[in-house]
């Protein structure tokens, strides 16, 4: 009787876990929470492969300068970011000697530029755009960003505004006809914002939607060489899965129609809203336009965002490698220029 019994309650308890798992699996939410175990036993040296490496420097274009990434095979060039303000310091007047500047010193040693155009800002003091858009003409030309507490945390520009889009147009006019082909890519910045139409009435989900495809347009119509490409990681007004409207699948339909390459601004490989918007929309579909991947601040520790530093830790730049190689098939990886990571975890696996 106690062996009968001990038989059955196996049989029972495997088949309560069994369901468990099953009904873990069949959440939608969780569909690839549990992807990066397949890559846990990738190791340095990093895989060959065919993504083309970049070192991300943000605004710190001084940092270039005798860099480790010059002498290293692996690595193609750096991406850096210029704002807006920067390069076009006041209406139809364009200064993009910084760019020129960083484009000569990174060509004497081998070495590409990709370039990201800054229009959004994630500090409550910089406002990323040029002072003449600052007038009623243009609506003000930006609006604040919030975070979910309700703190202003940046500004961006108003991408929805057809008189903002028409000069962010002629903005990538002017860089194209002088950069293109020159440059190895161009990229947008992220599409989420911290902006509802609670906070600024002019705005809307699904103009917005609408307002980045008209951008991602002008971008292409201004660089016919060069690789463009848009980080489209979340959009406002929607929760993948559940509260699907179709803005964020619709930009990487629209950007494989067009030829603009589409990426996101962090690889977390743990986190549910990551893995729901832009690392799903790269994995399920096949792409003939390019796909990008970048490992920013705190990924090389599993979070965003952040400048801590953990002395002791794994180093995942294996595993991160892995799932973007293989289960997002990216063309491009960008990565971070952050201390100690870049130094003692990166380095080391090239």
């Amino acid at each position: 009787m106690n062996a009968q019994f001990s038989t059955a309650a196996i049989a029972i308890a495997s088949l309560f876990i069994g369901t468990t798992i099953s009904q873990a699996s069949d959440n939608p939410s969780e569909k690839y929470l549990n992807a990066h175990k397949e890559y846990s036993a990738a190791s340095c040296p990093l895989e060959a492969d065919n993504i083309t490496h970049f070192v991300y420097f943000a605004r710190d274009r001084a940092s270039i300068r005798d860099h480790p990434l010059l002498k290293n095979d692996r690595l193609s060039g750096a991406q850096i970011m210029y704002s807006w303000r920067q390069l076009e310091p006041s209406q139809g007047r364009y200064d993009f000697s910084a760019i020129e500047d960083d484009l000569v010193y990174l060509a004497a040693h081998g070495k590409k530029l990709f370039v990201q155009l800054q229009d959004a800002s994630f500090s409550p003091h910089f406002k990323p755009v040029p002072n003449y858009l600052l007038s009623s003409r243009y609506d003000g030309g930006v609006s604040p960003q919030y975070t979910d507490d309700g703190e202003l945390e940046g500004w961006v520009a108003k991408r929805w505004n057809n008189s903002v889009q028409g000069r962010f147009a002629a903005l990538l006019k002017a860089l194209g006809e002088e950069f293109d082909g020159e440059i190895e890519g161009l990229n947008l910045q992220e599409t989420a914002i911290g902006i509802s139409s609670e906070t600024d009435p002019s705005f809307s989900s699904s103009v917005y939607a609408s307002s980045v495809k008209t951008n991602m347009r002008a971008l292409k119509s201004a660089f016919r060489t060069s690789t463009v490409m848009l980080y489209a990681n979340f959009m406002p007004g929607e929760w993948r899965p559940w509260e699907d409207q179709g803005y964020l699948s619709g930009l990487y339909e629209f950007g494989e129609e067009t030829g603009v390459g589409l990426g996101g601004p962090d690889l977390i490989y743990t986190r549910k809203g990551q893995l729901n918007h832009a690392l799903a929309m790269m994995h399920e579909r096949s792409y003939s336009a390019p796909l990008g991947i970048a490992v920013q601040d705190g990924n090389y520790i599993g979070e965003t965002n952040t400048l801590k530093v953990l002395h002791e830790r794994k180093n995942i730049v294996p595993v991160l490698h892995a799932f973007a190689k293989d289960f997002l098939k990216v063309d491009y990886m960008f990565w971070r220029n952050q201390k100690p990571y870049f130094e003692e975890d990166l380095l080391p696996c090239l």
